[in-house]
């Protein structure tokens, strides 16, 4: 049995055939006799001779009539034998099935020329690539299906807690575009497609909401949706600056905000994202507490039974907040890294005894440091105090190295980490780099004057006033003084 093709390229060879072929002399019935024109009557054959040459009119006849389609035949016989089976009772049948009579030759089917078959196209290789096309376009649209529920679900990404503050009035593509710049979404229209799917887009809280990225987009919302703090007793926490983080770490614990150790333990380990975290040292090895001077000195809201890692990060956040372009231009411009400016700025905080000074008490530390020949050593007694009142009382064991480090009468330079946690106008003392030719100073930790010295002979000189004034001021009162500086 043919194929659908063939049948089809038959029919239309059928149909161009019949359209090139010769009409018809005659319409043919198969009811009705064929009746074909006139011809000119013939003598009746009465002999031999006469049959002879009634053969040669028959065989002109049939010439003439066929001379268009084919060159006439030979003899009769041929004609018969090409057309049909010749029958010796005169009978015969071709393309009509009409006997042939001595009137009309008989009908002929005329051989047609046979059309060229068109030769078929090799549809294999435009299959081939329809076939490729498809199988890579489906692999694309799988991978592309595969990485949004990836996303949507959360699936494969950190368990890192963001702090993210959802401001006023914020709609859901800037919601989107947030999350997706603190690394907890990819794509942000995927999520504002699956946000309006939820109806949540006039829902969003303004406000502080923990996230972690591998949250499902479900679980997203509905944070971004529920005042967690709604429920909760909130909690005002104030830290002072110059406090240590033990201090910070106490003053949480007594506020019934999270444990003391918790606290330590996740501010020390870092890690939140933020950009200030990509300043850090690699190194720290002589750091005693990593992230010591980085609580930075405000006025907080926690609330009780915090978890440790979300108390963590808004300290980091407003940390992160005061490190402005301008602060890290400023520090770049002095060759300062973050940990050296936190560090050096603890010490001021330290040693100032007022905002007023802290300028000027910053000079005279950067004139130690430009001229390590004359003074090699910043000898502040903060430093000293550091080690004694905080590192050894908490070190597990003890490290000579990192106590001389840290102690500026007998080791070099800065500390290898701050001593205390300053405020912003420490910071901004120590990046002001005031000049002045002092290289001493001493206050009065009772009046908060402080006076400062070029050389060491008015440094003494003032430091006998200062103990005068002091002596007298105890004197009266019958207290106890103190008196800080550097030597």
């Amino acid at each position: 049995m043919q194929n659908n093709d063939d049948l089809i390229n038959d029919i239309l060879n059928e149909l161009d055939g019949q359209r090139n072929s010769p009409p018809e002399e005659a319409p043919v019935s198969p009811d009705e006799p064929y009746s074909p024109e006139p011809e000119p009557a013939h003598d009746v054959i009465t002999s031999e001779s006469e049959v002879s040459a009634n053969e040669d009119i028959f065989l002109n006849d049939y010439q003439n009539y066929y001379q268009d389609s084919s060159p006439a035949p030979e003899t009769a016989e041929e004609v018969y034998t090409e057309n049909g089976e010749y029958q010796d009772n005169g009978s015969y049948s071709g393309d009509y099935g009409y006997p042939p009579t001595e009137e009309y030759p008989p009908q002929r089917n005329v051989p047609r020329k046979k059309k060229k078959k068109k030769k078929k196209r090799n549809r294999l290789p435009g299959v081939l690539i329809l076939t490729t096309f498809i199988f890579a376009v489906s692999i694309v649209l799988a991978m592309v299906i595969i990485g949004f529920g990836k996303d949507m679900l959360g699936i494969g990404k950190s368990d890192t807690t963001k702090l993210i503050i959802i401001k006023e009035g914020a709609t859901t593509e800037q919601i989107a575009e947030q999350l997706k710049d603190e690394g907890i979404i990819k794509s942000p229209k995927f999520f504002v497609l699956f946000s309006r799917l939820r109806k949540a887009d006039s829902m969003y809280i303004a406000g502080e909401h923990f996230i972690r990225a591998n949250m499902a987009y479900e679980t997203i919302i509905q944070n971004l949706t529920t005042d967690e703090e709604e429920n909760k007793n909130s909690v005002e926490v104030t830290f002072p600056e110059g406090i240590t983080i033990f201090d910070a770490a106490q003053i949480l614990e007594e506020s019934n905000v999270c444990s003391q150790d918790d606290f330590l333990f996740y501010f020390n380990a870092a890690g939140y994202g933020f950009e200030f975290e990509d300043r850090l040292p690699v190194d720290s090895q002589l750091k005693f507490k990593p992230m010591e001077g980085y609580v930075f000195p405000d006025t907080y809201y926690f609330y009780e039974e915090m978890d440790p890692e979300k108390v963590c990060q808004k300290i980091y956040l407003n940390f992160d907040s005061k490190l402005t372009d301008d602060r890290i231009k400023k520090m770049e411009e002095l060759q300062l890294s973050l940990d050296e400016l936190i560090t050096f700025a603890s010490i001021v905080q330290k040693e100032a005894a007022t905002t007023n000074t802290m300028t000027m008490v910053a000079s005279v530390f950067w004139n130690r440091l430009n001229n390590p020949d004359d003074f090699p050593k910043l000898q502040s007694d903060p430093t000293t105090n550091y080690v004694n009142n905080v590192i050894k009382p908490n070190q597990d064991v003890y490290n000579k190295t990192m106590i001389e480090a840290y102690d500026t009468y007998q080791g070099a330079g800065l500390p290898p980490g701050a001593i205390c946690n300053p405020g912003i106008e420490a910071i901004d003392a120590v990046l002001a780099n005031q000049k002045s030719d002092y290289f001493y100073f001493i206050a009065n930790i009772y009046t908060g004057e402080t006076l400062f010295a070029e050389t060491l002979e008015e440094h003494e000189a003032n430091q006998q006033k200062i103990d005068e004034e002091i002596a007298q001021m105890e004197s009266e009162q019958q207290g106890e003084g103190d008196v800080s500086g550097i030597e």
